[in-house]
């Protein structure tokens, strides 16, 4: 079993001790991504939209930087701070990856790192792996 850890500029630094992904027997397994704007450090807005759009473009970038693309997610999960965002979110995510359906599981949470209204996760293959 081999590990490599995944670390695209394109996407936020890590706030604590994690990696953005670990790829591991041919699947990345993707930290959660908030909104933040990889330049900056800082939410890309205040509303869940913004937020929801800017961390799909960060897992973009770390699936890129591993070889993969959205068509490669097996299993997602959505974190929210409020669950009447579950539509709009919904149908961000829904354009993100156009018909591809992975497994999904959206979770209420009481609150999210640095008071992101948004996170998300994902686990992908890795098709060169």
């Amino acid at each position: 079993m081999t590990m490599k850890a995944i670390h695209s500029e394109a996407a936020p630094r890590a706030v604590g001790p994690y990696s953005q992904a670990m790829v591991c027997d041919g699947m990345l397994y993707a930290s959660g991504q908030i909104g933040l704007i990889p330049e900056t450090g800082r939410l890309a807005g205040v509303d869940v939209a913004a937020q929801a759009r800017q961390a799909m473009r960060n897992l973009s970038a770390v699936l890129a930087e591993a070889g993969c693309s959205e068509q490669d997610i097996v299993k997602a999960t959505i974190f929210l701070t409020d669950m009447d965002d579950f539509s709009e979110v919904n149908g961000l995510y829904a354009e993100w990856l156009g018909a591809h359906r992975p497994a999904r599981a959206t979770v209420a949470v009481a609150a999210l790192p640095l008071g992101a209204k948004v996170e998300i996760e994902v686990v992908a293959r890795v098709p060169k792996a």
